[in-house]
């Protein structure tokens, strides 16, 4: 499997890459308000645990990394990887996300520069220290540094929760820093920087893109590889938001689109 990377981006769009839009368009793609109504409705109705919803997603997202990155096509020696962790759900998923990619015997690095008081998160950040997982202090802003020392990036910042218009300190300077690596870079739920709720390609620009419980606006313009991780959902929840998923193949948590 041909790994993504930075020769993709900037191309002229083929028939190939308008594919995974036109495929889009067919699906339901959820605003902030309808995914905020989800997420309640399966806290509250249905019981399910945000701690427990954390650990599917964040798990689907370490799958999907070892299907678009498989070990052996990583370019470097060592397998490793930088997750960059924000401060709400979306930052406790690559968390998550990076304890199951140490199992799955990549060496992940976790850049978490705010930490939530939060008992769900602070759980999830002991666990990584448990296994050993490094935390870096600083997020380089040399950027050859990043390339150098990762294979790939996994943004796990800002999710759809998190008001783009408002992007604070750090994770202003942080994008900046992100849109100029070379090294592929893997978005979770939402690229960094777009505003969920329109077609826009401002901030992080991702290789690939994994969405979860289901596709965001935002998703029509992206034009990258595109995985999907929702089979958890009961299916009155899918028939009530008319979210149309795809079929999942056999027994996979997540399908690529």
């Amino acid at each position: 499997m041909e790994t993504p990377g930075e020769e993709g981006r900037g191309a002229t769009l083929g028939l190939s890459s308008l594919l995974p839009s036109l495929l889009l368009l067919h699906w339901q793609k959820k605003s902030k308000v309808e995914t905020a109504a989800i997420e309640t409705e399966l806290l509250r109705d249905y019981r399910f645990g945000q701690q427990q919803l954390i650990e599917i997603w964040g798990h689907a997202c370490a799958i999907a990394i070892t299907k678009a990155f498989p070990l052996t096509s990583l370019a470097k020696k060592q397998p490793t990887v930088l997750v960059v962790c924000g401060p709400d759900q979306n930052g406790s998923i690559g968390l998550v996300c990076a304890r199951h990619l140490r199992i799955f015997e990549y060496e992940p690095t976790i850049y978490y520069p705010k930490r939530t008081p939060n008992t769900i998160h602070q759980d999830f950040t002991v666990q990584c220290e448990k296994m050993d997982i490094p935390f870096l202090s600083y997020l380089p802003t040399e950027v050859q540094l990043i390339n150098d020392a990762y294979n790939l990036v996994i943004d796990a910042i800002l999710g759809p929760e998190t008001d783009h218009t408002d992007v604070k300190e750090p994770y202003a300077g942080i994008l900046v820093t992100l849109k100029q690596v070379k090294i592929p870079i893997a978005s979770v739920d939402m690229p960094s920087g777009w505003d969920v709720d329109q077609v826009t390609s401002d901030g992080i620009n991702p290789d690939v893109l994994i969405s979860l419980t289901a596709p965001k606006k935002c998703a029509t313009s992206f034009s990258g590889k595109h995985f999907l991780a929702g089979r958890f959902l009961p299916y009155d929840i899918q028939k009530k938001y008319d979210l149309n998923l795809p079929e999942y193949p056999g027994t996979d948590c997540l399908i690529e689109l």
